[in-house]
């Protein structure tokens, strides 16, 4: 009986064990897959002070990079230029906008790559439409900017972003007279929900990439460009390979990709407070929970299957998406990809660390294609 008894303990201490453990690795997953809003770094910073002119926040790396940026807070939507001076515990930044509510001394507000809030028209001051994208789970809302060419501008935001962070570009977009469509996709605000109510890293949100590119040749596209950011650009890679309107895509815009899934799921995790000792539970819930596998993303960025030239932005200081499988993929196809290598920027802010050089070789890029 007494051996009984302790191999019954046994078994329900491994089994609640076990439990434990999958349960760990489920709550480290919703870490990564449920990403906050607006891709907004997960610290959240002090407002110290703040004038018509300028703002004073807490020092950290992310209010140290140079370039141009979005505050987001309670009610509150504000963009910052340039560093104008530093302190051991605070950095002042040039104050451009306040777009939402108001900024005072005291308020919480975190850091996103997204420096426009609204439409384009309210935001920008573009004429746009708005769209309603036929897909497989329902109707994706989406913005079409209208231009004159027939080579089509289809944007795909990533990790915790909305279709918002595609106004960044799209002044620049227009100003080339490029119809831009921005699309929100499965589980973003105001989109259909799929089942589970969680992202797949871009591994099944590829197909409502695809459903828009059939809403762009519909509606008078003949050639298309697919420009996405973080998981947006795995989105781009994934339709690039497998989309019937695979032949009608001129070129691909990456910024931050996506190539490393397990790497992203145990970085996103992490931030957002995640120990240490459990990311590796996270990656196998994520895993099991998704369906996602290493190879088939892979597959996708494989040098052999690009056909179509590619320009990549990415740097080293991505601490979300490494950049190694960037730098490979232009060292195996540096016929067909260019590598614009952007140093001190964070995940899906390439842009905002210097829009007009950044511009300058999308343009570039984009030239030979129209």
């Amino acid at each position: 009986m007494r051996l009984t008894t302790a191999a019954a303990l046994a078994a329900t201490t491994a089994f609640g064990a076990g439990a434990a453990a999958v349960a760990a690795g489920r709550h480290v997953s919703e870490l990564a897959l449920r990403p906050t809003a607006h891709g907004v770094d997960p610290d959240p910073l002090t407002v110290h002070a703040v004038t018509a002119e300028n703002i004073t926040l807490s020092r950290t790396l992310g209010t140290a990079r140079r370039g141009v940026h979005g505050l987001i807070g309670a009610g509150a939507h504000a963009t910052v230029g340039e560093v104008l001076s530093t302190a051991p515990d605070s950095v002042t930044r040039r104050l451009l906008h306040i777009n939402r509510g108001g900024v005072a001394a005291g308020d919480q507000l975190r850091l996103t790559p997204q420096v426009h809030i609204g439409t384009p028209g309210s935001a920008l001051g573009l004429q746009f439409q708005d769209a309603a994208i036929p897909a497989e789970l329902g109707l994706l809302p989406a913005w079409l900017v209208p231009g004159d060419r027939d080579t089509w501008v289809v944007l795909a935001h990533g990790l915790g972003t909305s279709r918002e962070l595609g106004m960044n570009l799209m002044t620049f977009l227009s100003d080339l007279r490029l119809p831009v469509l921005a699309f929100s996709y499965r589980n973003d605000d105001g989109a259909p929900r799929s089942w589970d109510r969680i992202g797949h890293l871009g591994d099944s949100e590829w197909r409502d990439l695809d459903a828009a590119m059939r809403y762009a040749v519909r509606h008078g596209a003949r050639r298309l460009v697919l420009l996405g950011w973080s998981t947006g650009a795995t989105m781009a890679l994934r339709a690039a390979c497998h989309s019937q309107l695979r032949a009608l895509v001129s070129g691909l815009v990456l910024d931050s990709p996506v190539l490393d899934w397990q790497t992203t799921i145990r970085a996103v995790a992490a931030a957002r407070g995640a120990p240490r000792a459990l990311l590796p539970l996270g990656v196998r819930a994520a895993e099991g929970r998704t369906g996602l596998h290493a190879e088939r993303i892979a597959e996708a960025a494989h040098p052999s299957r690009l056909d179509v030239p590619a320009l990549v932005f990415h740097g080293p200081d991505d601490s979300l998406a490494p950049w190694g499988p960037s730098r490979r993929l232009a060292r195996y196809r540096p016929d067909l990809v260019t590598l614009h290598a952007v140093s001190g920027a964070s995940h899906a802010a390439m842009w905002n660390a210097n829009p007009a050089t950044y511009e300058e070789a999308l343009r570039r890029f984009l030239t030979p294609l129209l």
